[in-house]
């Protein structure tokens, strides 16, 4: 039998609820301090350490020396996408051991609850909100089971320079939203909405983490996005 990847190594790693509140602490990009992550998992500052320290030998996090102090962050985006994804799991998980009982979203960090990368699309509060406005725009249309995109929707995304023939599939799906609790924008569509945002610096990745920069002129014009429509 071939020689699987360790994967229990990472697992145990976060399989302590302390270890994973301060990752969860640095999800936003952010850089902290071994004292201010000892608060926020609420342990004394030697046990923080050992935490550190072993999620820092286990390529979870990196260290950074700044004006003499240390300080910590997520080591890589690859982390923060699979830490992303057991949120996600996580949300998932709660919905169908309980059907019909509404799961209390995950408190994230607030840059990381208002923008962030999602399998290469938009989500949180702007997410939601961009897929809100297409639906109320008629861009695109939902269905128990499906999302689709509207022959008025498909006018005004060529006119953006997106143009749905050229996507691959699906072209456009409900992604559900763990910190909103609503379905954000996923699928091919999502992913060049994505990208138009980013070149035109609307919106910008925040040291390669998950989270994304929301720009004042990309507030403005997300906001508005589909007014001319």
């Amino acid at each position: 039998m071939e020689v699987a990847p360790c994967i229990s190594q990472i697992a145990s790693l976060l399989a302590e609820p302390k270890r994973t509140a301060m990752l969860w602490a640095l999800m936003d990009g952010s850089a902290k301090s071994p004292v201010e992550l000892a608060t926020l998992a609420g342990l004394s500052p030697t046990s923080a350490n050992a935490h550190l320290a072993r999620m820092t030998a286990g390529g979870l996090l990196r260290v950074e020396a700044r004006r003499g102090k240390r300080l910590f962050r997520v080591a890589a985006p690859d982390v923060s996408a699979a830490i992303d994804a057991l949120a996600r799991t996580t949300m998932a998980c709660v919905a169908r051991s309980a059907p019909g009982v509404t799961a209390a979203a995950l408190v994230a960090p607030p840059l990381l609850r208002h923008a962030r990368l999602c399998h290469g699309h938009l989500g949180g509060e702007l997410g939601a909100q961009l897929y809100q406005h297409l639906l109320e725009a008629g861009w695109i249309e939902r269905y128990e089971l499906r999302t689709d995109i509207t022959v008025k929707g498909a006018q005004h995304l060529a006119g953006l320079g997106i143009f749905i023939q050229a996507l691959a599939s699906p072209l456009v799906c409900s992604c559900f939203d763990w910190s909103q609790q609503q379905p954000h924008l996923g699928g091919a569509l999502g992913a060049g909405l994505l990208q138009l945002f980013l070149q035109s610096n609307w919106i910008s990745v925040i040291n390669e983490s998950q989270a994304l920069q929301v720009h004042a002129i990309g507030q403005r014009e997300i906001a508005r996005f589909t007014l001319a429509g």
